[in-house]
């Protein structure tokens, strides 16, 4: 989970780096013994935080990359796990994980959430001065409406999405199929006022209401078909190659979805070294989109930033800060080393743009743009695998900006 807003203390200094070893230490030629290769790394991050939204929050972030077979033959595997709990009630909890099997046979990706949650929505469509609360039809036809601000809601959540591709033959194509599932509950719309003179809509209650949709609870689980071209030479810290990814996702009634939709998620990055002998001096670019292609998807299951698997995108804006039925993010980071001859400081500059629609306003996809950028730095806790902790500030439309903590690169 990407923490956002949030202030860290003692960051470098509360990281323990705890290493698991596989199996014994063997003889070494001169009959002392030397240690087998580590296979598992934990980097352990505790966190502490605050914010209005939150309160205080206490939780770990442990990282652990680990390989199935041997560098020569597999790639290594990532998993990054999140539990925060806050002194609001809030509880945060995630595994996320891209795995590889023996030989690079079988790619494996999951991504399981529970969360008692609590944040801000703002309607649908990559704009940013909007109408706070819609009061009547009139009003809600105004796309842009007269007010700015955010609309906070409570809701529990939990997530599980499983994917398994295998590898054609000796390629780096992988193709396979996956099950989602995403399920809301004890929705809590706080600026709703139904009993007010005149009636105070929300943006969810409405798009709610106007699909025939329940406001407090609904489900989204469906079967995905999946293929991904992945040649990047380190899944956690990419120096070259290119990912590209497409999984269409069938959530019909019949599998437990409160409504029937499909939806299209596609995504692309690739990597462009800037100088041969230091290849962390590099160019990254990353861009998704991810579209509703049938039925209707509800509100809190709509294609927004920061509810991509590892929760990456959308520097520096609040999770969910846009949303839509349609929504296409870009970003660029240009990352360098900032030692002449090591690699264990390194810092970023990056900028991402984000687009969404919302047809039910009639707000067309690409007809708003929504800009972020900031700078960060690196710290590399595990140069063989690539394992970097990093610290960004951003800033974005409309006086946004956040402080930005994580284990791995963004993309």
């Amino acid at each position: 989970m990407t923490l956002k807003y949030w202030l860290l203390g003692g960051l470098l200094h509360a990281l323990p780096c705890l290493q698991a070893q596989d199996g014994a230490r063997d003889l070494g030629e001169d009959g002392t013994r030397e240690k087998k290769e580590k296979k598992v790394d934990i980097n352990i991050l505790p966190v502490v935080a605050a914010n209005p939204t939150v309160g205080v929050l206490f939780g770990v972030l442990p990282g652990v990359n680990w390989n199935m077979g041997t560098e020569e033959d597999t790639r290594n595997s990532t998993a990054l796990i999140g539990i925060y709990y806050t002194t609001l009630d809030q509880l945060f909890s995630s595994v996320r994980s891209n795995a590889f099997t023996r030989g690079d046979r079988f790619n494996l990706l999951t991504d399981i959430r529970f969360n008692l949650n609590s944040q801000p929505t703002y309607g649908l469509g990559s704009v940013i001065d909007r109408s706070e609360i819609v009061g009547s039809d009139e009003a809600a036809s105004d796309k842009y409406g007269a007010y700015t601000g955010q609309q906070m809601m409570a809701f529990d959540n939990f997530r599980f999405y499983e994917t398994v591709q295998k590898r054609h033959k000796e390629t780096n194509l992988f193709y396979g199929i996956g099950y989602h599932l995403d399920i809301f509950w004890a929705i809590d719309d706080k600026k709703l006022a139904l009993d007010s003179v005149p009636p105070k809509i929300t943006q969810h209650y409405r798009y709610q209401t106007l699909k025939g949709l329940s406001t407090e609870r609904y489900t989204q689980s469906g079967l995905s078909a999946n293929v991904t071209l992945d040649s990047r030479d380190n899944v956690v810290n990419p120096y070259q190659g290119q990912l590209a990814a497409i999984s269409w996702r069938a959530f019909p009634e019949f599998l437990g979805s409160t409504v029937s939709a499909s939806q299209l998620w596609m995504e692309y990055r690739t990597y462009l070294n800037l100088k041969k002998e230091r290849p962390r001096n590099l160019i990254a670019l990353w861009t998704y989109g991810w579209f509703v292609t049938s039925g209707t998807s509800p509100y809190l299951a709509l294609p927004a930033i920061g509810w991509d698997m590892f929760a990456r995108s959308g520097r520096p804006y609040t999770q969910g800060r846009i949303r839509g039925e349609d929504l296409v993010y870009a970003e660029a980071e240009w990352r360098f080393p900032l030692q002449r001859e090591k690699d264990k400081w390194g810092g970023v500059v990056f900028c991402n743009a984000t687009t969404a629609s919302s047809r039910t306003e009639n707000i067309d996809l690409f007809a708003n743009f929504v800009p972020g950028y900031g700078a960060g730095l690196r710290f590399m806790i595990n140069e063989k695998k690539r394992v970097n902790l990093g610290l960004d500030y951003g800033f974005g439309a409309n006086g946004a900006q956040g402080l930005f903590v994580n284990l791995n690169e963004y993309f």
